[in-house]
């Protein structure tokens, strides 16, 4: 029986880059050889396409694009050739993928862009498709869709390209409106950079100036202390929820660039949590994997209030899956151990675009 030919895309322009290579590097070491054979596709810093026929371990230390052997390689759009087209002394070459697994984080990749050039070339793959990835990474739709879904998040407000001219007037409004701390975020980013907290209006006006050299929206939110937990939930049609873990340092601000250090390191599963309060997490992490048209996989972070009040904070669609990041973290304490989660991620990815329509 032929193997199924598994793109892994990886890599990428976005400030995330090096946590994209250890996922992947990760992932690639997992994918059970007997059933897959593996075609890895790097993007380089500056978004140059590389197919690279060589070991998962360069593509852990950032080696793999000096590799002599890669080649020139783009994800043909047309579904005529379901695969992507090698450049290699101006010959080209179609070789053909059965399923993708993009691990791109943050913009230009986990943002929707990716999926919908896949969506285009009529191939499979895991994950979220083009809307729910953009709506996710997009801090203020995901605001929207949750506010209208009676799911809690910390209380906000935007601001967008059009009030920049009048940065103290918008400030002075939302500081009126809330009391600080606040913090203040670019509305599209997947990690920290341009995230600033103000204790005061003029803190305010400075922090949205850095966010908006980041986007070109700012979500401003109040500031909520408490308890982080986090869901990790897979699934298509009927998805599910793992136990809740707790980040046991919720202050600590997770550098995307210190690759040595894992998102999951500090994370306790399951948290110490009575049953009930489990159980309701649970069912909100499901409940907003839904309402945004989440499938494949997404990693859910809350925070748990000194009140009780449970927030939802984050949404990620493309999350980190080193051994010891927290969705395989999660998903490995209800015994789906890394070779065994790819393998199902790949498949239901196979079988839910087998049934699209």
């Amino acid at each position: 029986m032929a193997k199924i030919k598994a793109a892994v895309i990886f890599g990428g322009t976005s400030r995330e880059h090096d946590l994209s290579l250890a996922s992947a590097a990760e992932v690639i070491r997992n994918i059970p050889a007997e059933k897959y054979e593996v075609i890895a596709i790097g993007i380089t810093r500056k978004g140059r396409w590389l197919y690279f026929p060589g070991d998962p371990d360069a593509i852990a230390d950032g080696s793999w694009e000096y590799d002599p052997d890669c080649t020139s390689a783009i994800i043909s759009p047309d579904p005529i050739h379901r695969g992507i087209i090698t450049i290699e002394n101006g010959e080209t070459s179609v070789k053909k993928i059965d399923v993708v697994f993009p691990l791109l984080q943050g913009k230009r990749g986990a943002d929707g862009t990716i999926q919908g050039l896949l969506d285009l070339s009529g191939i499979p793959y895991v994950g979220c498709g083009h809307l729910a990835a953009a709506a996710c990474t997009d801090k203020s739709h995901t605001h929207m869709v949750l506010d209208d879904y009676g799911i809690q998040t910390a209380e906000w407000a935007l601001l967008t390209q059009r009030d920049i001219n009048c940065i103290d007037e918008k400030c002075a409004a939302v500081a009126a409106r809330f009391s600080f701390p606040l913090i203040v975020k670019p509305a599209n980013s997947g990690c920290s950079a341009g995230t600033t907290k103000a204790e005061n209006v003029e803190e305010l006006a400075a922090a949205v100036k850095i966010a908006f050299s980041n986007d070109n929206k700012v979500v401003i939110e109040k500031f909520v202390s408490g308890r982080k937990l986090e869901v990790a939930v897979f699934g298509y049609d009927y998805p599910f929820a793992s136990n809740v873990g707790e980040i046991t340092d919720p202050d600590t601000v997770y550098d995307p660039t210190e690759v040595r250090k894992s998102s999951g390191d500090d994370l306790v599963v399951p948290a110490d949590l009575p049953f009930v309060t489990q159980q309701f997490i649970k069912e909100t992490a499901v409940k907003a994997y839904k309402a945004l048209g989440c499938k494949g996989f997404a990693r859910i972070d809350f925070f748990l209030t000194k009140d009780g009040s449970l927030l939802l904070n984050k949404i990620g669609t493309a999350p980190g899956m080193r051994k010891n990041s927290v969705y395989p973290k999660l998903m490995r304490e209800l015994g789906m151990e890394l070779p065994y989660l790819v393998d199902k991620l790949l498949e239901q990815a196979i079988e839910n675009f087998d049934r699209s329509f």
